[in-house]
């Protein structure tokens, strides 16, 4: 007798919790039964592709889930201040929840999930996909082989790109900290979980520095306008919004680049280049970068020291090429280069250096990244739901809670200019 399929909701279809339900279907064991999206053309398209049935469909999540629909999960994917309520409720109807980081945006909201996770006795995940990809699990075996020995520190750089950073963190939905959260809770949490993950060490203080130092009025060419539509300084600006959202719908009958194109049909949900210029000249995606209107920090470097001995460098920055991250892990018997989906070994002893491929990655669906990282969360989410063994789901609530206190500890050591102990921001988790 065939398998049934695992019922899911989804709350909140944009990016991301449109990218993990298609995974979700993806996997053949997963139908998506109700799907809450506020934007009705985003919600329409979704729920049509993915054949959610139309009582399943709602402009909110507070309506999904006051119908009690038969479910076995919930993925929560609404605006980061915007998880706590959803969450309570999905508990309190005993979903098991699987949660778009960040947790929260602050200790106090990250402690109220796990309480009521607690109480509710709910399987709960973090969506830190870099724990499943599969450079990840190579990386994690080499290190387990002893390929390097003991690890002794890592650099670790998140190149955010300055086209990946002017759409998210200057334009977009991550750009004051009051509406969001802090650049490094937004953006960083993934690298900082990672590290953990990898290093295998509870996290035990941290140091930061960071700051808003280029997307700010001051820092605009000269003759700059309020909208990259109408401004003088467009041609000779990297950061002009037709630079970087034109690809994804060129002009020319070229085929779109597609990391452009997934950008510009989050500025302009299924629509054409004609539409998606005229929401450059009216919507926030069109602004001036040097307008003023952002104020989380465009750099920042975080160090870590281990409980086993271990010391981790971490930068982020805007100002890279998009590219994928790169880590350099330094060990008493050899050094690993993690870059472009390679791992290159040396051996101090034999002198030699030896490469390491990533396996290829499967054909993705729209919206999918993370070199198979998003791919391998879903699917092992899925498992657990369909058998029963979380064996595979590695980024539980209570873990993430450890990696969102760094974070914390992190910002208080960056505005305090000071080394902060994460057991600061511990007790309260």
């Amino acid at each position: 007798m065939p398998e049934a399929p695992v019922r899911l909701l989804i709350a909140g279809a944009g990016a991301r919790g449109s990218a993990y339900a298609r995974l979700a279907v993806d996997t053949g064991r997963a139908a998506i039964v109700g799907i809450a999206e506020p934007r009705p053309l985003l919600r329409e398209t979704i729920a049509a592709e993915l054949g959610v049935p139309a009582d399943g469909v709602f402009e909110d999540w507070q309506a999904m889930l006051r119908t009690r629909l038969p479910a076995d999960g919930i993925i929560i994917a609404t605006p980061d201040r915007e998880h706590g309520r959803p969450f309570a409720a999905a508990a309190a109807h005993g979903y098991a929840i699987l949660l778009e980081k960040p947790i929260a945006p602050d200790p106090a909201g990250c402690a109220e999930l796990a309480r009521l996770q607690r109480e509710s006795g709910i399987r709960a995940a973090v969506c830190h996909v870099l724990r499943y990809t599969p450079l990840t699990a190579l990386l994690r075996d080499l290190l387990s082989a002893g390929a390097v020995g003991r690890v002794i520190s890592v650099q670790h750089l998140e190149p955010v790109g300055f086209w990946h950073f002017a759409h998210s963190y200057v334009r977009g939905n991550w750009r004051r900290e009051a509406e969001s959260s802090p650049f490094l809770l937004a953006k960083c949490t993934h690298d900082v979980d990672w590290l953990s993950f990898i290093i295998g060490s509870r996290p035990l203080r941290v140091s930061s520095f960071g700051r808003l130092s280029h997307f700010r009025p001051e820092e605009a060419p000269e003759g700059a306008a309020g909208r990259c539509t109408e401004c003088p300084a467009e041609a000779r600006c990297p950061y002009s919004a037709l630079r970087i959202y034109g690809p994804g719908r060129p002009s020319d009958g070229a085929a779109p680049d597609p990391a452009r194109a997934y950008f510009a049909d989050v500025v302009d949900p299924g629509g054409s280049r004609e539409s998606l210029w005229k929401a450059l000249e009216t919507g926030p995606y069109g602004r001036c970068v040097y307008s003023g209107g952002n104020d989380v920090v465009d750099h920042q470097v975080v160090n870590i020291d281990y409980e086993d001995g271990t010391t981790a460098a971490f930068t982020a920055t805007a100002f890279t090429a998009a590219a994928p991250r790169r880590t350099r892990i330094f060990g008493s018997h050899g050094e690993i280069s993690v870059e472009a989906g390679t791992i290159s070994v040396h051996d101090f002893l034999t002198g030699t250096t030896t490469a390491y491929p990533a396996p290829a990655p499967e054909p993705m669906v729209a919206g999918e990244k993370h070199e198979g990282g998003d791919r391998g969360l879903v699917r092992a989410w899925v498992a657990a739901l369909a058998g029963g063994d979380w064996s595979e789901v590695v980024s539980r609530l209570e873990e993430s809670l450890v990696s969102h206190a760094v974070v914390f500890a992190a910002e208080e050591a960056r505005r305090r200019g000071t080394v902060v102990s994460v057991e600061e921001f511990s007790p309260a988790l």
